[in-house]
């Protein structure tokens, strides 16, 4: 039998310390090697316990969670799932953990969420993180070395060169449809992508796997990046030219047509892959509803979701892209696309931003035509 996954909790609320503790030591698969209140006595037991996975609250005492994950993947990188509230001082702090190399977030208990929900959540996070642990760093530093890309806080137009402006200025449109699917490594692909796309796109629709809470606090960060307008998507919105909206947590994002306009809707059903908003939902609804209007992109992520909704897409009609192995922190969703010869091209994570532009010109000028 193989042997458990260690794993070491750092939280400073000792009840969930203690909740956590007694609900994952449940698990046959999973040892709870000891706990930590603040990230000080964190540091001495990840020396001495040598834990496979660790488990961090982002809001602690004498230093916060956020310095200590830097810290920790500068001199021990090893996989760390942030356990933390959206209530934070810093409403960026989730998705800046993701940037420094964590692999996942899950929602503290609280209000309607139960314990034994963030339990199951955190275990099958920890199985993942722990099959992830010899490749993830190294993949992700070797992405980002090779993009030279690094978030700031200022929007600005970062159009790809060959692309003219007065050709860009023909791409707004909204009766056609971008969908683009991601998971782990996710968050730094989906900024660099929308930091690279000009504000005359078409409407662009993104799942990104996250808890709830957390997709409102990624949207407005990438708002903050790119030249679109980003943001949270609502139950019934009309899209827009120019605007990305982020599937909201919690809730199935597809797409409605009425009449000539495209309408988002939202399912409250059962989680498909684990994951709910799921990569597949989407793509199904953009299948049915935009057909060959629309642009279909799989990015890097654990599992398998998307890769059946993107057979879908390009079935219908839709070109759809693959993300390449070289430059997914995870290439499991694409890999499980190409498999399933879901795609019409790969691409590099480098090259998506100026495939999609081209592409978007392309269908314009043949709707022109």
């Amino acid at each position: 039998m193989p042997k458990p996954i260690r794993v070491l909790i750092v939280d400073d609320s000792a009840i969930v310390r203690e909740t956590l503790s007694e609900r994952l030591s449940a698990e046959p698969d999973i040892e709870v090697v000891g706990t930590a209140p603040d990230p000080f006595i964190a540091r001495d037991k990840v020396v001495m316990l040598h834990p496979d996975v660790l488990t961090l609250d982002i809001e602690m005492p004498k230093m916060d969670g956020l310095t200590f994950l830097d810290k920790l993947m500068s001199y021990y990188p090893i996989p760390v799932i942030i356990v933390s509230s959206v209530t934070t001082k810093d409403p960026f702090a989730a998705v800046k953990a993701l940037e420094i190399g964590a692999v996942d977030v899950v929602n503290k208990p609280g209000g309607s969420i139960t314990v034994g929900e963030v339990a199951a959540e955190v275990s099958r996070k920890i199985r993942a993180a722990f099959e992830l642990r010899e490749s993830f760093f190294e993949r992700r530093k070797a992405i980002e070395e090779k993009l030279q890309y690094r978030q700031t806080e200022k929007k600005k137009p970062s159009v790809p060169s060959r692309i003219s402006g007065s050709v860009l200025a023909q791409l707004s449109t909204t009766d056609r449809v971008i969908a683009i699917g991601a998971s782990t490594g996710g968050t730094v692909a989906l900024e660099y992508i929308l930091s690279k796309l000009p504000a005359s796109m078409p409407p662009i629709l993104v799942v990104q796997h996250m808890p709830p809470g957390f997709t409102r606090q990624f949207a407005e960060r990438l708002n903050g990046l790119s030249s679109l307008t980003v943001r949270e998507a609502e139950d019934g919105e009309m899209l827009e030219a120019g605007t990305a909206l982020i599937a909201k947590g919690g809730f199935h994002l597809t797409l409605e047509r009425r009449g000539a306009t495209f309408y988002t809707k939202f399912l409250d059903t059962e989680r498909i892959q684990y994951q709910k908003p799921a990569v597949d939902v989407l793509f199904r609804s953009v299948a049915e509803q935009a057909g060959r209007s629309a642009l279909g992109v799989i990015l890097t992520g654990m599992g398998k979701d998307g890769a059946d909704g993107l057979l879908k897409m390009k079935n219908a009609g839709a070109w759809t892209i693959a993300q390449d192995e070289a430059s997914s922190v995870v290439w499991g969703m694409p890999r499980v696309a190409v498999e399933l010869d879901a795609h019409c091209e790969t691409a590099s994570l480098e090259a998506i931003p100026e495939r999609i532009v081209a592409l978007t010109r392309e269908a314009m000028m043949t709707r022109a035509v």
